[in-house]
């Protein structure tokens, strides 16, 4: 999905240091406080695929992603479990990713996602991974919403990866930040929400019962889930992990060093740029090389979310252990209780309050078939908490389950995220978890949050994972220049009421409607919200990623427990004003008719920073006239990228391109609802083409901007593009005081479809992606026709994705591995097809199927060399029906048929030898 650009950038933020989620279905999903514990290592319950009943396959580790290469930085450690530990894992990728760009050929849409399923699936062989679930859900473009993602991937989702989960019975589940961190993509969001989601549900066997009653399959609890990446810093080298310091010391953070040695004779940081390679399709191909000396070399880090079992104890050799993430799930360190040992600790509140008692409770239960005998628990909590109870749970014999609760005091004062840990230990040895909590005082205050983050601390409260909020500092952009009102959300999680005051501390260059304002007789357990009107005093302070980040605190008291402070952000966006003209500019490339300011476009956003302003640098103006928005935009490029053909005048960042962001009413939560324009300044055959993407209409300029026109100018040193777009063609009317501007340029110096650099105005990590980041404007004395709506039309967004019964490797997994198509449910043995026999012809391959009632076969004839001929035949008859198969080529060694088959009910796989 991403350019490789893109996800070099976003790995190294992660290692180094988001339509409502729920309810999806009628039934609930469990949260955290109330799952039911269920021994992990089970018999896998019997699934039909094919017609038979068979057993999944019975997986170790299950990693969830969105797109082809999300698992791609994991892959070392991967690769590592496998070589070491033989731990079978296997990938759940929602979509194919036939949204991104293709650096390697023209296939876009199902052709392209077949063909990065093909790349996933060998790069992730490399690391021992065989097993890639495919979910046919769409990729439709970059956007950092999951509230997006979700309403077009729909609400079956969840269901499919639960299913998947519920299959093959992972003990250790890993997935992506679910958290809306700038640049963060909504479908990573939305892939680990997701398997977050599944690691609860799996195990209730209210959620999702039709799988269980209809399906056959049984509740399943992963032992731990963890996402990947870690906030924090470390040292490279072989104490990567032992040197991790987290940001947040309640978090436990796991780090696997890539430097290690594997049996293929190279580093396992080596074979995973090896794997990475292999998606060539996203430019992937030209990564360099890893550090040859493995002291350059870091750690894959991974931070847990839940655990159902032991873990090993912070500060140990064991938490940095390249075995710490397996530890308790499917490796036993000695000395550590027998695998199967559920151990959990669940605090009676995660809002924990300065002087007021909380309950925690520890349980155990022994594995179903060994004893644990004499057991007790014992509470840590930090220095100065006041712990009452007793931790005995009794002698645990085979499947017994025993509890203690403990009564904790924090001590007045202090604050913050805080670990509270429980130590358990039996006739059969020892174990440890812990939970965070955080202590704060009874009123607490905070800066408005943006629209996707206040979505997404919602959703981490109903799903029962309130150890992720506050994953993202809260921030509200300002124009330079100028004022906004910023709302102080007051929050009461005390039991009386509370009155008190919100003050402000801003930075040298804002000032303040007022510094303090009063809240009174606020209930327990609700908020309200304190305005205040902020103004940017100093319109030279640095803007965008350049040093716009302000920091300043909020105090909010209410005389009971303390106050609370908290450091919230503003940042400032570049702003101008937009001139009318007097006569309507040329388009012709030229220039030299624009009135009003020149605007810097030479701010590095991404990538590499250019080498001098020869290499990449520019400036544009803007301007309108009537009822069109006219702009000039001048680039310094010193050597130009691939020249694509007109026919292939899309996904732009492959090579140099001009783009233009328009957010007509400014107040847009995603680009959905925007107008986005690219501009390619010239291809193989000369002239410049442009298109639309990543907004609430895609495709050829000519189509989906009809009356928009371009120019460019290509000489020595640069090229010059000037765009006319009607207003008329944005989704709905423009706010002249408040418009969402950005312009952006893409720099290739490389014929390889892959960008280097990108620089614009208005310039943050994923602002392409960020409306509310984009610069602001305004057009003195523009009004837009009465009559235009100031309400967006509905977006058009692409909705066709590869089914994975046209995906022989699909189909010939599911065959391997008896797991149904796509998460799905597999067909009734009584209604579904299959292939039974197939025989060679003269150019043509004969193969019989066998359907017990009408339904469509996907028929492919394979070898060791891939596809030689395919065709879907529909069959309308239960019965025998003979079919030819035409071949494109010889047939090499292993000839065989595998075919697909699609109904109402589900679906089936098989596969018969060639005769």
């Amino acid at each position: 999905m991403r350019t490789g650009l893109a996800v070099m950038t976003a790995a190294l933020l992660t290692v180094l240091p988001a339509t409502p989620a729920l309810p999806r279905t009628a039934t609930p999903v469990l949260s955290a406080t109330t799952a039911p514990v269920l021994p992990g290592r089970t018999a896998p319950a019997p699934v039909l695929a094919g017609g038979a009943d068979v057993a999944p396959v019975d997986l170790d580790a299950l990693f969830v992603g969105a797109h082809p290469d999300d698992e791609a930085f994991s892959l070392s450690t991967l690769g590592q479990w496998h070589e070491d530990h033989h731990v079978r894992t296997g990938v759940v990728t929602v979509t194919r990713g036939e949204g991104g760009g293709n650096a390697v050929g023209p296939e876009e849409g199902p052709a392209l996602g077949l063909l990065r399923e093909a790349e996933e699936r060998t790069a992730v062989a490399k690391a021992g991974v065989r097993e890639v679930f495919n979910l046919d859900d769409v990729d439709f473009y970059y956007t950092v919403s999951s509230p997006l993602t979700d309403q077009v991937w729909g609400g079956d989702t969840l269901a499919k990866v639960v299913r998947i989960v519920r299959q093959t019975r992972p003990e250790v589940l890993l997935t992506m930040g679910p958290a809306p961190t700038p640049g963060n993509h909504g479908n990573h969001q939305q892939a680990a929400r997701l398997a977050i989601e599944a690691f609860y549900a799996a195990a209730d066997p209210q959620a999702f019962p039709e799988q269980i009653t209809r399906e056959g399959l049984r509740p399943f609890a992963p032992a731990r889930l963890l996402t990947g990446g870690g906030r924090g810093t470390s040292r490279t080298g072989q104490d990567c992990a032992a040197t991790f310091r987290p940001a947040n010391p309640a978090e436990n953070v796991y780090g696997v060093w890539s430097g290690r040695a594997s049996a293929q004779g190279a580093t396992w940081a080596a074979v995973e740029r090896a794997a990475q390679r292999a998606y060539a399709s996203q430019g992937w191909a030209v990564f360099p090389d890893v550090p040859t000396d493995p002291a350059q070399l870091g750690c894959d880090f991974f931070t847990q979310v839940d655990t159902r079992v032991p873990v090993p104890e912070p500060g140990t050799p064991a938490a940095t252990a390249p075995t710490a993430i397996l530890d308790g799930a499917l490796t036993r360190p000695a000395g550590t209780v027998p695998l199967g040992t559920l151990f959990g600790l669940r605090p009676s509140t995660f809002d924990v309050r300065p002087g007021t008692a909380f309950t925690v409770k520890v349980t155990a239960t022994a594995p179903p078939r060994e004893p644990l005998g004499r057991s007790s628990a014992a509470l840590r909590v930090p220095e100065g908490w006041q712990v009452r109870g007793s931790g005995d749970l009794g002698r645990l014999t085979p499947g017994r389950t025993g509890s203690a609760t403990f009564t904790v005091t924090p001590p007045q004062g202090g604050g913050d995220r805080a670990r509270v840990a429980a130590t358990l230990t039996t006739e059969r040895g020892r174990g440890y978890t812990d939970r965070q909590v955080e202590l704060s005082p009874a009123v607490r205050g905070a800066q408005q949050p943006l629209p996707q983050v206040a979505q997404y601390e919602k959703w981490a409260a109903e799903v029962g994972v309130p150890q992720l909020r506050g994953l993202v500092t809260p921030v509200l952009t300002l124009p330079s220049g100028g004022s906004r009102q910023v709302g102080v959300v007051v929050t009461n999680v005390g039991d009386t009421t509370r009155s008190g005051t919100v003050r402000l501390d801003l930075p040298a260059g804002f000032t303040a409607s007022r510094t303090e304002a009063p809240y009174s007789d606020l209930p327990a357990g609700e908020s309200t919200t304190v305005p205040f009107t902020v103004t940017n005093t100093d319109p030279s302070l640095k803007t965008s990623n350049e040093g716009g980040d302000y920091a300043y605190t909020i105090t909010t008291s209410s005389g009971a427990d303390g106050a609370d402070v908290s450091r919230p952000a503003l940042e400032l966006v570049p702003a101008t004003a937009v001139p009318g003209a007097a006569s309507a500019p040329v388009v012709d490339g030229q220039g030299g008719d624009h009135p009003g300011p020149a605007l810097d476009i030479s701010r590095l956003w991404e990538g590499t920073a250019c080498s001098s302003a020869a290499d990449c640098s520019g400036t544009a103006k803007v301007t309108w006239h009537d009822d069109t928005l006219y702009l000039l935009v001048e680039v310094k490029d010193d050597v130009l990228g691939t020249r694509l053909p007109a026919a292939d005048c899309k996904r732009h960042w492959r090579t140099d391109a001009v783009e233009v962001t328009v957010d007509p009413r400014g107040a847009s939560e995603n680009t959905s609802t925007t107008f986005k324009a690219a501009v390619l300044p010239v291809t193989a055959e000369g002239p410049p083409c442009f298109l639309r993407d990543a907004d609430s209409r895609q495709g050829p300029g000519e189509e989906t901007a009809p009356g928009m026109r371009v120019a460019a100018k290509v000489q020595a040193g640069g090229y010059a593009v000037e765009m006319a777009i009607p207003m008329a063609l944005l989704p709905s009317a423009v706010d002249p005081a408040h418009l969402g501007l950005n312009i952006l340029v893409y720099d290739s110096d490389t014929q390889d479809k892959t960008g280097q650099t990108r620089i614009g105005w208005s310039t943050w990590g994923g602002v392409q992606g960020d409306p509310y980041r984009w610069g602001v404007a305004t057009l003195p004395g523009y009004r837009p026709p009465a009559d235009r709506p100031t309400t967006p039309a509905d977006p058009v967004i692409p909705s066709t994705a590869l089914s994975s019964l046209d995906s022989p490797q699909s189909l010939e997994q599911a065959v391997r591995v008896h797991v149904p198509l796509a998460g799905g449910p597999a067909a009734q043995a009584s209604r579904s097809g299959r292939v039974v026999a197939a025989t060679r012809g003269q150019g043509s391959v004969k193969v019989t199927l066998r359907a017990g009632a009408p339904g469509t076969a996907h028929v492919f004839v394979r070898d060791d060399r891939g596809t030689a001929g395919s065709r879907v035949v529909t069959v309308s008859r239960k019965g025998g029906t003979t079919v030819t198969v035409p071949v494109n080529r010889a047939l090499g060694a292993g000839p065989r048929v595998v075919a697909g088959w699609g109904s109402g009910t589900g679906t089936a796989v098989s596969q018969v030898a060639l005769r």
